[in-house]
This record gives structure tokens, C-alpha cells and sequence, in this order.
């Protein structure tokens, strides 16, 4: 064969190949998200995980309100992509402290899209403690957690999945901080919210409860002799976990109850505003780490649980609550009642159908 044939052939061979179909790519299902609403969506670490699904993947945002990278966790219902002109009821999970929505607790069986609902883990910071610190001015930057998750992720979360965009079809729940956050929020904005509930929260910060102000006091300034007793327990506690330190005054002016000084404090204090739960759905988890012998940090949260029962139960208020005590009877996974993952996956077998079957089915 002469090297003009050859070469003629190679050309007729290229362009049969061109021809010919190439293998489809993977085609992804997530939806897109748009930027909006004061966030900007960054690549990182967390959001590019291999751990990532269609259903269940992290973003990183950048926003004004909180400094630093934020990560969000979507849980999409399993027949998201498949069923395009429905429309979900969305759960706002919120994370313990020191914690993060990228760490797998979060990617768990209870709240992944089995459910029927979108669920959607924010950030709220290391110690955010899902409030704006009256303090913007510290090391540890701009803190407006209320700001960037009620008037950032909320409306982000609505304009970019096919949620149903009411307050009957929209809960807040959290763990240990993350169980503050979901009352305080609750509390604040009412209309956002039909059910609330909190696992193993800090729900009393009142001056009659200092022991446990004082556990939030520890997280501002970075005590380590806090025993990092409001963690959530899945990521590791060390010297490094609430730093850079910042002043005791920094999220609610000071704690320290004399003459009235602490007003702010009672103020955001959850018991002290049970009334403004009325109407929703509440839902508490506590354990009491075998009365302290086993967990001391479950104990110390479980008069909290309980004095917000006792004053929603004189307010004629309903709310479903479990105490399971040394969590010999609650499961499997709850060891001792302690504060830690295996009791709130329980807490979570129970909250789920309770809260798919309580907000709006979906249309």
C-alpha cells in the first residue's frame, strides 16, 4: 500500500470515528443553584467531595453576614429529579457545637431524602450559636447568624428547589446548640415555622440556669475547662475548636446577672419565651447521661428540657416530649442517654414520620 493510500485512509477512518456516537457521559440530577440572596457559592473541599450524590451533596457559600466559608448540606427526597412539578415541605436541621454539615453525621439514614422532605443542614459556626453577636467587631469577624440564615438561606433554599414556600410547610430543629437555635428562631419568627424541635438542646439561658450560660460563656471566650460540654460529639473538641477567643459580652452583652445587666440574655432566653410557641408543633428529645453518672452534659440539659416543658404545660401549650433518661428503652444506638450521635439518630427515627406527617403534604 503506497503512502498516499495510507494517508487517505487514515482521513476516511478519522472521519467514520467522527461520525460514530461517543459514549454519554454520566448525566448529573442535581438541580442548579443560582447565586442570590447575599451568597456566593464557592468551591471547596467539603463541596466537592466523592461523598457528594445527586440527593445528598454539600455547597460552600461566602456571604457579608458570618466571615469565612459556610457549608450547606441538601438532603433531596429520593424522587426529587424524577417527579419535576413537585413540590416538598422543608425541614431546617441545625448542628451542635463545634460542628459542621460536611461531617457524616449529617448524611445519615434519618435525614436523608427517603422522607418526602427536602432537608437542608446550614452552618452555623464553630459558636455562632444562631444569633446576631452584638459584637461584630471581634477576632472572630462578623457574626450575623440570625441575618444569614432567615434572610439568606431561606429565600436561597426556596427560589432554588421546588420547595412549598409556606410557613405550614417549613420546620427547625437542631441538636444541643443547634436545639437553641431551633426555638430562638421559632420564637423570633413565628410565621417562618409550624413545627420545632429540639434534641438534647440548651433551651434555658435564663439567671436561674447559669450553669448552662455559662456553658455558652466557655464556647465565646474558648475555655477549655468547658469540657466542650455543648458539643454535638462528631467532630473532635480539642484547644483549637473555639478560637480565636472573644470576650464573654461578645453575643448577648454580659452574663453576669447584676443589676439587670444581663437583660439581653434573658431576653433570648428560650423557657422565658414559650408563649410565642403557640400554634406550632414542639418536639423535645433529652436524654439524662444516667443521671450524670454516665454524661454529665446530658444531665446538666435536661433541667433545661424540662423546665421548657413545665412552662408550656402551664401555658396549656402541647408538646411532645421524650425523656429517655439512661436510654435503656429508647434504642439500640443511645448508649448511657448520653450527648451523643446514637441517641439523636434515635431521636430522629421518631421526629421524622412525625414531621413529614405534620407539615403540608406535598402538592
Amino acid at each position: 500500500m503506497t503512502d498516499s493510500l495510507k494517508r487517505a485512509l487514515g482521513v476516511l477512518v478519522a472521519a467514520v470515528l467522527l461520525l460514530l456516537p461517543t459514549p454519554a457521559a454520566h448525566a448529573s440530577s442535581r438541580p442548579p443553584l443560582a447565586d442570590g440572596f447575599g451568597l456566593t457559592q464557592v468551591t471547596s473541599a467539603a463541596s466537592s467531595a466523592p461523598t457528594n450524590t445527586d440527593t445528598n451533596f454539600v455547597i460552600t457559600v461566602k456571604s457579608d453576614e458570618v466571615h469565612g466559608e459556610q457549608n450547606i448540606r441538601i438532603n433531596l427526597p429520593s424522587d426529587y429529579a424524577a417527579n419535576p412539578a413537585k413540590r416538598y415541605p422543608v425541614l431546617y436541621f441545625l448542628h451542635g457545637s463545634p460542628d459542621d454539615p460536611s461531617s457524616p453525621f449529617y448524611g445519615n439514614a434519618a435525614l436523608t431524602g427517603a422522607s418526602g422532605m427536602i432537608t437542608v443542614v446550614p452552618d452555623g459556626g464553630n459558636r455562632g450559636w444562631y444569633a446576631n453577636w452584638l459584637n461584630q467587631n471581634t477576632a472572630a469577624g462578623a457574626a450575623n447568624w440570625e441575618n444569614f440564615h432567615i434572610n439568606q438561606v431561606i429565600p436561597f433554599i426556596d427560589a432554588n428547589l421546588r420547595t412549598i414556600a409556606t410557613k405550614q410547610a417549613r420546620a427547625i430543629a437542631g441538636i444541643s446548640m443547634g436545639g437553641f437555635g431551633a426555638f430562638h428562631y421559632a420564637q423570633l419568627h413565628p410565621d417562618l415555622f409550624s413545627q420545632v424541635g429540639s434534641l438534647s438542646g440548651d433551651l434555658e439561658l435564663g439567671a436561674n440556669q447559669m450553669a448552662l450560660r455559662l456553658v455558652v460563656v466557655a464556647s465565646l471566650t474558648n475555655a477549655t475547662g468547658a469540657l466542650c460540654a455543648s458539643t454535638s460529639g462528631t467532630v473532635a473538641c480539642d484547644g483549637d475548636a473555639y478560637a480565636p477567643g472573644v470576650d464573654s459580652d461578645a453575643l448577648f452583652g454580659t452574663p453576669y446577672p447584676v443589676f439587670n445587666a444581663d437583660w439581653r440574655w434573658n431576653q433570648a432566653d428560650p423557657v422565658a419565651n414559650a408563649a410565642k410557641l403557640r400554634g406550632m408543633g414542639i418536639h423535645i428529645y433529652i436524654g439524662n447521661g444516667d443521671g450524670g453518672n454516665y454524661d454529665v452534659r446530658e444531665w446538666w440539659l435536661e433541667s433545661g428540657s424540662a423546665h421548657m416543658k413545665a412552662k408550656l404545660d402551664g401555658l396549656g401549650i402541647p408538646v411532645h416530649y421524650e425523656n429517655y433518661g439512661n436510654g435503656a428503652t429508647w434504642g439500640e444506638y443511645c448508649k448511657g442517654g448520653g450527648h451523643e450521635a446514637g441517641c439523636w439518630y434515635q431521636d430522629l427515627l421518631d421526629l421524622m414520620p412525625r414531621l413529614q406527617s405534620s407539615l403540608t403534604p406535598a402538592a
